[in-house]
C-alpha cells in the first residue's frame, strides 16, 4: 500500500518503521527539515518538508494515488485537518490521532463528519492496557480478544509453582481447565511450545484463558496473585486522567503526585473522587508520608523515562507495590527488562499496534479479516484473532490434518459463547474467531497460516 505519515514524532517514527518493514510504500511528511532527513535516510522512505494540512504538500508527497493518510502530529487539530483535507483531496482512508478528553467525548461525530476511517487515542490505550495489568498483581502483560471475553496472559513461573519442572502436554492433569501455554520465554529464547516443551522456575510463559478464569488459574498454579485496591499514580497527564477515571468506576483508591499547581487544581475538579496531592514525585519523604509501602499498585508515569525508571526501582527497593512503568522513547529493551520496574507499557508501539491491525485488514481481501493483533517479546511474537467470514483452506477441516506453519499454534476458537482450546479432532466453521500466535510475521488472513 502506498502509506502517507504526517508527523515524524516518536509515533510517527515507529508506526513508520514497522509498515516499511511489512513492505509498504511509506511517504513522511513534517514541518523539521533535520529530523525527516535523518528519518528518511535511516529508514529509507521519502520525506517531504511541509505542513501536513497543505494541499498543495499533500500532493507532493501523492495524496492522489495514496490508500491510506495517517497524521500522528501532536497536535489533534493538524491531525483532524490533515485528514480531511487527503479525504478530499485523493479521496482515501485516513487515520487521525486524536489525544484530548475534549475531543475524544465527540469522536463519533467527529470521525463521521471528517469520513475518518480510524481514530486512535494512544493515552487512552495505554490507560486501557495499563487497568488491564492492574487486574493482576503478578503478571508482565494481559492482551484481550473477542472482544473482551479471552485474555493472554503473560507471567514469570515462581519457584513454588506446581508448573516448574512439567511438559507441556501434563498441564491438564495438573490444572483441569481450559487453558493452553502458547508462548514460553527460556534463557532469553523465544518459542512456540509443543507438548514436549518443558517448563522451569523462572521461564515466562503466556497463557490463553477465558476472562473470569485467571484468578482460579493462578491459584491452582501456585502463582501469588494479589487483589489490588489501592493506586498511586506519579505523574497526572493525559494517560494519568484516563486511567484514574477507568479505577474509579471499578472502585479502586487512586492517588495521583503531580508537581504542576494548575494542572492539580483541574484534576480535582475533574476527577473529585480522586486523592490529588501537589509535589515532586521523587520526593521520598512525600511518598513515604503518602503511604508508599502500603499501597498494593504503583504506576509512573510522568513525562521523564529515565524518571519513571528510578521511581518504579525506588519503590521496589521499600515496598511490595505492584509496579507499571511507562516509557516513551527508551529503546534498550534488553537493560529494561533486566531491572525489576515490573510491567512497560510503551505508547508508542499500542498506537502502532492498533494501525497496524487497520492496515492488515484493508489488504486482506479474502474474506478473514484481522479483528486484533498485538506484539510481544520485544516483537518476535505476534498474537492475531482472525473472525472466519467465509469457506476457505482451513475451515471444516480437522486440526490434525491441517498442514500448519512451523513456529504457529492456533490457541483458541471461539465459536458463539462457547471457548474452545482445539484438539486435532477440531476443525475450523465459518463464523469463527480464531486466535493465532506465531514467530512469522505479516500474516493478513486465516489462510496464511497454512
Amino acid at each position: 500500500m502506498k502509506i502517507i505519515v504526517v508527523g515524524s514524532g516518536k509515533v510517527g517514527y515507529t508506526l513508520s518503521e514497522q509498515l516499511n518493514d511489512e513492505g509498504h510504500e511509506i511517504t513522511m511528511i513534517d514541518i523539521d527539515g533535520d529530523r525527516l532527513q535523518n528519518i528518511s535516510a535511516t529508514l529509507d522512505i521519502k520525506g517531504i518538508i511541509g505542513n501536513g494540512t497543505s494541499y498543495h504538500i499533500q500532493k507532493e508527497a501523492g495524496v492522489e494515488n495514496a490508500d491510506l493518510l495517517i497524521a500522528v502530529t501532536n497536535h489533534d487539530e493538524i491531525n483532524m485537518l490533515s485528514c480531511l483535507i487527503a479525504k478530499k483531496a485523493g479521496n482515501c482512508q485516513t487515520i487521525a490521532r486524536v489525544r484530548s478528553p475534549e475531543y475524544y467525548e465527540e469522536i463519533a461525530f467527529i470521525r463521521e463528519e471528517l469520513g475518518l476511517s480510524m481514530s486512535i487515542n494512544p493515552e487512552l490505550a495505554a490507560a486501557e492496557e495499563t487497568a488491564r495489568l492492574l487486574q493482576f498483581s503478578s503478571v508482565i502483560d494481559v492482551d484481550t480478544f473477542s472482544q473482551g471475553r479471552v485474555n493472554l496472559i503473560r507471567f514469570k513461573i515462581p519457584e513454588s509453582s506446581i508448573l516448574s519442572g512439567i511438559k507441556i502436554r501434563e498441564l491438564p492433569s495438573k490444572i483441569n481447565m481450559n487453558s493452553l501455554i502458547c508462548i514460553l520465554e527460556h534463557n532469553g529464547s523465544v518459542f512456540i511450545p509443543d507438548g514436549n516443551s518443558c517448563l522451569e522456575a523462572g521461564d515466562i510463559i503466556s497463557v490463553i484463558l477465558p476472562v473470569g478464569r485467571s484468578a482460579q488459574f493462578f491459584q491452582m498454579a501456585g502463582v501469588n496473585n494479589r487483589r489490588i485496591s489501592s493506586v498511586m499514580i506519579a505523574g497526572g497527564g493525559t494517560i494519568a486522567y484516563y486511567l484514574t477515571k477507568i479505577l474509579l468506576k471499578s472502585r479502586l483508591k487512586v492517588k495521583i503526585i503531580e508537581h504542576n499547581l494548575n494542572r492539580c487544581k483541574l484534576l480535582s475538579e475533574l476527577l473529585p473522587e480522586a486523592m490529588i496531592i501537589y509535589g515532586d514525585a521523587t520526593d521520598q519523604q512525600l511518598l513515604m508520608e503518602e503511604g508508599i509501602k502500603k499501597t498494593d499498585a504503583f504506576v509512573s508515569l510522568t513525562d521523564m523515562d529515565e524518571e519513571n525508571v528510578m521511581l518504579s526501582l525506588y519503590v521496589n527497593h521499600i515496598s511490595n507495590a505492584r509496579l507499571i512503568t511507562k516509557i516513551n522513547h527508551i529503546s534498550f529493551e534488553e537493560v529494561i527488562k533486566s531491572i525489576p520496574i515490573g510491567s512497560v507499557i510503551y505508547p508508542k508501539n499500542i498506537t502502532a499496534e492498533h494501525i497496524i491491525r487497520y492496515v492488515r485488514a484493508k489488504q486482506n481481501s479474502l474474506g478473514s479479516n484481522i479483528e486484533t493483533l498485538y506484539r510481544m517479546c520485544d516483537n518476535r511474537v505476534e498474537a492475531l484473532e482472525f473472525i472466519v467470514a467465509e469457506n476457505s483452506k482451513v475451515t471444516d477441516v480437522p486440526l490434525e490434518h491441517l498442514k500448519t506453519r512451523d513456529n504457529l499454534l492456533i490457541c483458541s476458537i471461539q465459536r458463539g459463547k462457547q471457548f474452545i482450546i482445539p484438539s486435532g479432532k477440531d476443525s475450523i466453521k465459518v463464523g469463527d474467531k480464531v486466535i493465532v500466535v506465531t514467530t512469522h510475521k505479516g500474516l493478513t488472513d486465516i489462510n496464511n497460516i497454512i
